[in-house]
């Protein structure tokens, strides 16, 4: 499965108000392990940057004039987050910005949802753990992922700790006891997902096994129950 945790700064707070994106950062997760690909691009806006987003971020114009502009990176961008799932902490702030981004380019209209599954840790971890704090700052603290150099936001840096704290809000058991609470649990973390997933507008498929799948899925238990004697519980 292929994922990539995605994180942008912005001149501001409100794309509609023509604010732009000046930093993409992204990170591939490849059956839930990071692979080391990353995609980074600082980005030159072609405005001002209001002074609330650089007091977050600490971004100055003046360090993005011989930077890019999205349309010159935006083909390179599409390669590496195309098909793949996005996961994102609040997500509708990202791909809002990104989608006016796309809006803005000739050519046939794109949006991120047309290129990729997405998924909202903010949603996520309200469902997990509803009436608590759950920025991305009080979810570190939650699961104990080190967000130490964090002094201020950076879409690349965001990115990665979101990778720490996501695989830890989703990896299911602690335990390998087989109680009602561990298997509550895990039902309700899954559900959890299903949910931040819906949130972001995104329908999702419900796999069904083919019959060659489950062909070979009852060989294999065949098999398991000769290895085991005849003492396989599923046999019984």
């Amino acid at each position: 499965m292929r994922q990539i945790v995605l994180d942008v700064e912005t001149t501001g707070l409100d794309a509609s108000a023509g604010h732009r994106v000046i930093e993409i950062g992204c990170v591939e997760i490849l059956n839930r392990r990071p692979s080391g690909q990353k995609f980074h691009r600082y980005l030159n806006p072609e405005r001002e940057i209001d002074a609330g987003a650089l007091a977050v971020h600490g971004i100055e114009l003046a360090q993005l004039t011989s930077a890019p502009k999205f349309a010159a990176i935006v083909d390179e961008l599409i390669t590496f987050i195309a098909g793949a799932e996005l996961i994102i902490h609040n997500a509708p702030f990202d791909v809002g910005f990104l989608d006016a981004e796309l809006a803005r380019l000739p050519g046939d209209p794109r949006t991120i949802a047309g290129l990729c599954r997405v998924l909202d840790t903010l949603t996520l971890a309200r469902s997990l753990h509803p009436g608590q704090r759950n920025s991305l700052d009080a979810l570190c603290k939650r699961y104990s992922v080190d967000n130490t150099q964090r002094a201020l936001h950076g879409a690349l840096l965001d990115a990665g700790i979101l990778v720490d704290v996501y695989l830890a809000m989703t990896g299911g058991q602690s335990t390998l006891s087989l109680d009602v609470d561990a298997t509550s649990n895990a039902a309700a973390r899954a559900a959890a997902i299903k949910t931040a997933v819906r949130a972001a507008g995104v329908a999702l498929a419900e796999p069904v096994a083919s019959s060659e799948e489950l062909r070979q899925h009852e060989a294999m238990l065949d098999l398991i129950q000769k290895a085991s004697g005849g003492k396989a519980v599923w046999r019984s």
